[in-house]
C-alpha cells in the first residue's frame, strides 16, 4: 500500500490564490521531477464544452512557470521548503489570482460519509470526546495543583498532541489509550511511537522520492514502513477485540463503539478497505488537530478580551444547559467562530487541490482538462479583499451578517472535503469550553511568533503558555 503512495510538494511550483499546474505524469520519476514534467491531455479525448467561447490561452497565463530549474534554485536558495505559505502571498501579488506552475472510491466515500460527516452521528460523538476532554481538565488540574504558585506553563504541543490522538482512537476504535496518565500500557506507548514516527518521516518524502529512498534501503523509508505496520497490527487488534466482544456479547449490539465497529457490523465494506480508512482518518487527525488547538490556545492568551468574551459565552451556557452538554454546543456560536478565525490565520495546510474534469474558464484564461488547480488558503485567509484587517484576530467577523460561502476552506469542500471535520471541529469547541470554563490561557507579552512549513503550517519556535485557575489572584 505505501508503494502506492504519490507524494506533491507543493513548493515546487509557483504558489498563489488560485495555481495551475497540468497534470502529472511518469510516477518512477522523482517527487521534484512529476511537478515539474507538463503536458496535457489530447483534445480529441476530451471534447470542449468552451468551444466558441473567448479567453487567453493556457501558455500565457502569468507566472515563474517557464524558467522551472532556475524557479527550483531560487525556491530552494530562498528557503522555500520552509517558506510556502509566505511565497503563496508574494505570487499572489505579483502576477494575481490565478497563473500557472510546473466509480469505487465514490461509493466507498458515501458510506464513510454516512459514518464521520452525517449530522445524524454527531450525538453519538459527543460523549466519546467529551470524556477525553474532562480527563485532560483533570490533568491540567493535578499539574498546577503541584505548582507552589498555582500555575501551569509550558509548550504544550506534546500534552495537546496526546489529548488529540486521544481523542481520535476513542471515535475510531472506541478504545482509550490512557495518554493523559503518567503512566501508559507499554502496547498503547508502542502505538503512540509508531504514530509520531509515521509523521517523522513522512515530511522528508515531500522532497525525497519515497522510490530512491526504498531502493537505497534508507532508513527513513525503513522507519516509515516500520511506523505503518505497527499502527495497523493495532487496527487488527482493535478489529478482533470488537469481534470477540460482540460473540461474548460483552456489549450490546446497540451501544456505540466507535466508527471501526460500526463499519464492521454494517459489513458494507471490506474489512481492509476499512482498516485502511480508520488508519488514514487517525493519521490525519492527530497533529492537524493539536496544532489548531495550540494556534488557539496562543491567540486568545494575546487577546485577553476576546477570551473573557468566550468564558462569559460558555459559561452562561452551561447555566442555562443544565448540565446537558449537547444543549451547551448548540449555544456557543462565538466559541464556533473561534475556531473557524483561528484557522484563517493559521490553515493547517497551504492548498486545497483538485483535477479539472473538463476545459474551463478561470479568470480568463482557458484551463485544459486533467489540470491540477490548487486555491491557496493561506492566502486568501490573508486578502483584506474577503477579510477586513486580515491581520487581526476577530473570531466576530464570522458572526457578522452577510454571505461566508468559500471564505473558509481548512477542511476542503465538496466529495473530498475532510473525512474528520464534524470529529475535529466537536474536539475542539468542547476543549474550549472545558478550558476556559475553569482557566486564563496567559502568554508572554512581546513575544511574537511567526510559521514555518514542514508537512503542515507550525509555529517557527515553541509557543509557551500559561495556565491558572479562573478564580486565582495575580
Amino acid at each position: 500500500m505505501l508503494a502506492k503512495y504519490r507524494f506533491f510538494n507543493p513548493a515546487l511550483c509557483a504558489l498563489g490564490s488560485l495555481r495551475i499546474s497540468p497534470g502529472l505524469e511518469d510516477p518512477a520519476s522523482s517527487a521534484c521531477h512529476k511537478v515539474l514534467l507538463l503536458h496535457t491531455a489530447p483534445s480529441e479525448l476530451y471534447p470542449s464544452p468552451l468551444e466558441g467561447k473567448h479567453a487567453q490561452p493556457f501558455n500565457e497565463l502569468p507566472g515563474k512557470w517557464k524558467n522551472r530549474w532556475t524557479n527550483l534554485y531560487h525556491f530552494w536558495k530562498e528557503g522555500g521548503f520552509h517558506n510556502v505559505h509566505k511565497m503563496m502571498i508574494q505570487n499572489f501579488q505579483t502576477f494575481g489570482p490565478i497563473y500557472r506552475s510546473g466509480e469505487a472510491w465514490r461509493q466507498d466515500r458515501l458510506i464513510l460519509n454516512k459514518e464521520a460527516l452525517s449530522l445524524n452521528v454527531l450525538d453519538n460523538f459527543v460523549p466519546l470526546l467529551n470524556e477525553v476532554g474532562e480527563d485532560f481538565l483533570k490533568r491540567v488540574e493535578m499539574q498546577i495543583g503541584r505548582s507552589p504558585q498555582r500555575k501551569w506553563t509550558a509548550d504544550f504541543a506534546n500534552e495537546l498532541f496526546r489529548f488529540a490522538l486521544e481523542s481520535i482512537c476513542n471515535i475510531l476504535y472506541g478504545t482509550r489509550l490512557g495518554l493523559l496518565q503518567d503512566f501508559v500500557d507499554p502496547e498503547n506507548q508502542r502505538f503512540i511511537d509508531a504514530v509520531s514516527l509515521m509523521f517523522h518521516t513522512t515530511s522528508p518524502m515531500l522532497y525525497i522520492p519515497p522510490k530512491f529512498l526504498r531502493w537505497i534501503n534508507s532508513k527513513i523509508w525503513l522507519d516509515h514502513v516500520k511506523a505503518w505496520d505497527v499502527i495497523f497490527t493495532h487496527a487488527d487488534r482493535c478489529i478482533q477485540n470488537i469481534y470477540r466482544d460482540l460473540s461474548l456479547n460483552r456489549k450490546s449490539a446497540k451501544e456505540y463503539r466507535g466508527i471501526l465497529s460500526s463499519l464492521l457490523m454494517q459489513d458494507k465494506l471490506h474489512v481492509e478497505d476499512i482498516k485502511a480508512s480508520i488508519t488514514e482518518m487517525m493519521a490525519g487527525g492527530v497533529d492537524t488537530t493539536s496544532m489548531t488547538l495550540q494556534w488557539a490556545m496562543y491567540e486568545l492568551a494575546k487577546a485577553p478580551a476576546i477570551q473573557e468574551r468566550l468564558r462569559t459565552e460558555i459559561l452562561a451556557a452551561k447555566a442555562a444547559s443544565q448540565g446537558d452538554i449537547l444543549k451547551v454546543l448548540k449555544a456557543v456560536p462565538l466559541t464556533k467562530a473561534t475556531i473557524k478565525e483561528v484557522l484563517r490565520l493559521h490553515p493547517v495546510a497551504v492548498t486545497i487541490q483538485r483535477y479539472t474534469t473538463q476545459e474551463l474558464i478561470l479568470q480568463n484564461y482557458f484551463i485544459p482538462a486533467k489540470t491540477l488547480v490548487q486555491v491557496g488558503i493561506y492566502a486568501m485567509g490573508q486578502d483584506p479583499r474577503f477579510f477586513t484587517k486580515p491581520e487581526q484576530f476577530n473570531p466576530e467577523r464570522w458572526l457578522s451578517p452577510g454571505s461566508k460561502h468559500f471564505r473558509l476552506l481548512g477542511f476542503g469542500f465538496g466529495p473530498r472535503q475532510c473525512l474528520g471535520r464534524r470529529i475535529a471541529e466537536l474536539e475542539m469547541q468542547l476543549f474550549l469550553i472545558h478550558m476556559l470554563e475553569k482557566f486564563k490561557i496567559e502568554a508572554k507579552r512581546g513575544v511574537e511568533v511567526g510559521t514555518t512549513f514542514d508537512l503542515i503550517l507550525l509555529p517557527d519556535k515553541p509557543i509557551y503558555l500559561t495556565l491558572r485557575p479562573v478564580d486565582s489572584q495575580l
